[in-house]
């Protein structure tokens, strides 16, 4: 069984292989961490704020990264009309062209090769230290809806609808499987 130091290194190499994979279609991995981000992300996640935030850096690291991938033809920003100053990020057709040959789904093909029962175990375990990182360093956690402590449904709403606490907007059912930067964990 291996000690926690494995684990670690375990992870780093992983990490490390991951990165070298995302060095392609002429993209970067920050590039395509940021596609990824904004194509499973909410409504209230599509922002530049958010992505750093998500990616875990600063606002203009994440600004360079969205200015290349907006000239690129990859995604698109769109002002907000409730609040000129806001800007909401959109990937473009092409933008989802291009993560249909996301370099990650190696790693996922790879990972279909255990059996179910071991990939939830690996899911869980990677998840918890994630948490416990993520607690230890005040990081936001990201989540999604429909597992957010903030998630309501349909005996707790009037009308039957899935909602959001935070918010006090309907969710629509393909909101709930979207990457949230309001996400709180459920105890």
């Amino acid at each position: 069984m291996p000690d926690s130091n494995a684990i670690a290194e375990l992870v780093d190499r992983l990490t490390r292989i991951a990165h070298a994979f995302q060095f392609a279609e002429g993209l970067n991995p920050a590039q395509w961490n940021t596609l990824r981000f904004f194509a499973r992300a909410n409504k209230y996640s599509c922002s530049p704020s958010a992505l750093a935030e998500y990616l875990h850096t600063t606002k203009g690291t994440a600004s360079q990264t969205l200015n290349a991938l907006e000239a690129k033809g990859y995604v698109q920003r769109t002002r907000c009309s409730e609040d000129r100053r806001s800007v909401t990020i959109v990937v473009t057709d092409k933008g989802r062209e291009i993560l249909m040959r996301d370099p990650l789904c190696r790693i996922a093909r790879a990972s279909e090769s255990l059996p179910a029962v071991e990939r939830d175990s690996a899911a869980l375990a990677i998840n918890r230290i994630l948490s416990t990182l993520q607690r230890e360093d005040n990081v936001a956690s990201f989540g999604y809806c429909g597992r957010c402590a903030h998630y309501r449904c349909d005996g707790e709403s009037s009308d039957g609808q899935h909602r959001c606490a935070n918010s006090g907007e309907s969710l629509p059912e393909g909101q709930l499987s979207r990457i949230c930067i309001d996400f709180l964990p459920t105890a």
